[in-house]
């Protein structure tokens, strides 16, 4: 069959539910043809072919006819395309002969041909198409709005029959569908069509006696649904797709699906058996998940582990019986190759430095995309097998962007949400990303999403506008828990809620927060207490101690830091020897090539200061290419006169806020130098702000943080040790699923 359908009320119209039920049928069945017969110029129509979640035309008719293009390539179907050429005015003489009429206003919209008006009661319809007939073209109007001109016998339905007649389509092998006048030519052809539910009167009372036309109840897609199942010819399409109503479980509580890149326990052979053990996570993220099941809310925990030859195969485990009672594990098992192309390859190599805005590194690779999506969908089909009617889905991080895509077409009844962990960044440097209207659609799919800051909130807006037509609902002033105007990444009103094809989408700045209970807990363990006291009495020499711990990556600017430090020795010899730098850079996943270039810079730079100013009783960098256990790391924390915490790009980062919390619990003064181009630095205002790029910003910042009283310095640190507090790993997690469970409260447009 061929279904030849506008888009705007039509194709893209009615309710959520019965639009991804079409397409998916649509996708899946490779004997539809499907035609966008639309007033949009082709340019407008362009989003529409890179949304994952619409099905992608065979055949595009655009301009109220004028335009015929292949829906894959978009070339002009030139058999047809010349014939209309052909018979086309000057747009240019058109414009003047219609300059002079009221109420006529030329549409300045992307268009390739057609000449295309807003008009109201005081125009002269007669004149206009006097005028038109003069010039050898048609008047077509809509919605007592819209008024185009096109070459005589040029419309949507007589471009349509070109277009049938040239791919030799059984004429009673094709359905129609509109909603407005300007659709009538197409029920004009004799071929069966459909006018949808609400359609314009005009076109209702206009094809009331044509035997061909079926008058549906449904809006847009359930419309087109709705007339596919009445007749015999196109019945068989829509039986097999069209599933009974999902309804909500009996539970008091929404089933809650964690969609996270690692587990919440890690699988070892032990002994020849298989044994689940804890993660190693500092910072508290899967501690805090977990806790949102405590109180026996029903989930599945969906996650990626390295398939085991010895290993279960894709079975559901419970997590731990006693503390969440009805958590399972559906652990999508890939091999070690998989997962290598997946994470360590694709996602790093062209996502990781392209939302960090190091585009000049960034590798885009088709064929591993392709894997990518592969992933991305293995993923929504355990989630569409594992979750209840109506579950709430909380899906993490960049690696899986297309899920929301694959998945609301699985399952239009789950309330979808995600997660940022990473910055986002501004346009001009997200849509180099090949897939950026792929990866945008997706994220559209969503009810609610969510970033750390408002600032990556306005510029996922900013990407929006050059990707889609949409409407903001509702803004929200941000200061009472984020800096403004004062620092980088700030910003003073965000965008809370917008409307996207009819879809309310609900938007959030979350910033993730530290487990204080966590981090108090081993402060006072007798062996932390005691290593922090020896460290203290050994020490006894006045020295100043910088503490830096990062991951080597060259978005946290670990070259630039250690440049910055020397330059610091230079400008301040009084510090030489006096002063310490406790320089730790984490090592990242083994394979991950991209790093060692950075690393041997950092490598180079710290023995090159270190051999200039180091004494026989002083070295002024003490290096350490590891990864410290969590313990060691308050220890470094507590230990510390300053942490200097300087990434080039940040999302976030909770190494800042673990310094805080430390500090405050153990009532010291330590003072916090921190990027202005990391995330936390608008949750932190008595921080002191620094500039990475800017290495006197640099110098001098530290150098302030160094003589700074300690009066001043413990204010600054108990004013955000009271942030750090409220705002902890636990307000995060309830946070993000109450805005989630509230993402259906409709905002009045």
């Amino acid at each position: 069959m061929l279904l030849a359908t506008d888009l705007d009320g039509t194709f893209l119209g009615g309710k959520m539910e019965d639009r991804l039920r079409l397409y998916q049928l649509i996708k899946e069945n490779k004997h539809i043809q499907l035609v966008f017969v639309t007033g949009r110029g082709i340019e407008s129509v362009i989003p529409l072919l890179n949304d994952p979640t619409i099905p992608r035309p065979d055949y595009v008719i655009a301009d109220v006819g004028g335009t015929v293009s292949d829906g894959h390539s978009l070339a002009a179907i030139d058999a047809i395309q010349h014939e209309i050429e052909d018979n086309w005015p000057s747009v240019y003489e058109l414009q003047e002969a219609y300059a002079n009429i009221p109420g006529l206003v030329y549409q300045r919209v992307p268009q390739q041909r057609r000449c295309s008006y807003f008009y109201d009661a005081s125009t002269d319809l007669a004149q206009v198409r006097q005028i038109a007939a003069e010039k050898g073209c048609d008047v077509i109007t809509s919605l007592d709005k819209y008024l185009d001109i096109l070459p005589k016998g040029v419309n949507k339905g007589s471009t349509l029959k070109k277009l049938v007649a040239h791919l030799d389509v059984p004429t009673d092998r094709v359905l129609v569908a509109g909603d407005t006048l300007n659709d009538l030519s197409l029920f004009e052809t004799g071929f069966e069509g459909v006018a949808v539910g609400e359609a314009e009167g005009a076109l209702l009372e206009a094809t009331a006696a044509l035997p061909n036309v079926y008058h549906a109840k449904q809006a847009g897609a359930g419309g087109i649904l709705e007339s596919m199942e009445r007749h015999e010819r196109f019945s068989d399409y829509v039986q097999s797709t069209i599933a009974p109503p999902l309804a909500l479980n009996a539970s008091d509580e929404r089933q809650l699906i964690m969609v996270y890149h690692r587990l919440p326990y890690e699988r070892k052979m032990v002994d020849g058996k298989l044994q689940q053990v804890p993660p190693q996570s500092p910072n508290g993220i899967i501690p805090s998940l977990l806790g949102l099941f405590e109180q026996g809310r029903p989930g599945v925990w969906i996650g990626e582990e390295v398939a085991m030859e010895d290993g279960p195969a894709e079975e559901r485990q419970q997590v731990d019986p006693a503390r969440y009672p009805n958590l399972d594990v559906s652990a999508i098992s890939l091999s070690q190759k998989d997962i290598d192309q997946f994470y360590r390859v694709f996602s790093k190599e062209a996502f990781w430095p392209t939302i960090f805005s190091f585009v000049d590194k960034a590798k885009f690779n088709h064929k591993d995309w392709k894997h990518y999506l592969k992933i991305n969908q293995l993923f929504a089909e355990r989630i569409a097998r594992e979750a209840d009617p109506e579950a709430l889905v909380w899906i993490h991080e960049y690696n899986l962007w297309m899920v929301p895509s694959f998945l609301r077409m699985l399952r239009p009844d789950l309330k979808i949400g995600f997660f940022h962990h990473t910055a986002f960044p501004a346009a001009d440097i997200f849509n180099t990303i090949p897939w950026r209207r792929e990866i945008i659609g997706s994220l559209l799919m969503c009810d609610f999403i969510s970033f750390h800051i408002p600032r990556y909130v306005e510029n996922f807006i900013d990407v929006l506008r050059s990707h889609t037509p949409f409407k903001k609902l509702k803004t929200v002033n941000v200061s009472n828990q984020f800096l403004t105007y004062s620092m980088a990444l700030g910003v003073e009103h965000m965008t809370k809620v917008i409307s996207v094809e009819g879809r309310q989408i609900r938007l959030g700045a979350q910033p993730v927060g530290v487990n204080f209970e966590l981090i108090d807990r081993l402060l006072k363990k007798d062996s932390v207490a005691k290593r922090i006291e020896n460290f203290k009495a050994a020490a006894g020499d006045g020295k100043k101690r910088i503490v830096s711990i990062e991951r080597m990556d060259y978005v946290k600017g670990p070259l630039e830091k250690v440049l910055a430090f020397g330059e610091f020795l230079k400008e301040h010899p009084e510090f030489q020897g006096k002063v310490e730098l406790i320089n730790v850079c984490t090592p990242p996943s083994k394979g991950m090539r991209i790093y060692d270039k950075i690393r041997d810079q950092v490598n180079q730079a710290v023995g090159e200061i270190n051999g200039k100013y180091a004494t026989l009783d002083w070295t002024p960098i003490q290096y350490f290419f590891q990864a410290l256990p969590f313990e060691e790391v308050l220890v470094q924390y507590a230990l510390a006169d300053v942490a200097w915490i300087t990434p080039l790009r940040d999302g976030l980062n909770l190494v800042s806020k673990e310094f805080v919390a430390t500090q405050g619990i153990l009532n010291q003064a330590g003072v916090l130098v921190l990027s202005e181009f990391a995330g936390a630095s608008v949750e932190l205002p008595y921080c002191v702000p620094t500039n990475p790029y800017d290495r006197r910003s640099m110098t001098e910042s530290l150098y302030q943080a160094l003589v700074m009283e300690e009066e001043e310095a413990s204010i600054r640190i108990k004013r955000s040790f009271q942030q750090i507090k409220h705002y902890d790993i636990h307000y995060w997690g309830q946070d993000f699923v109450e805005e989630l469970e509230h993402s259906n409260q409709t905002i009045e447009q």
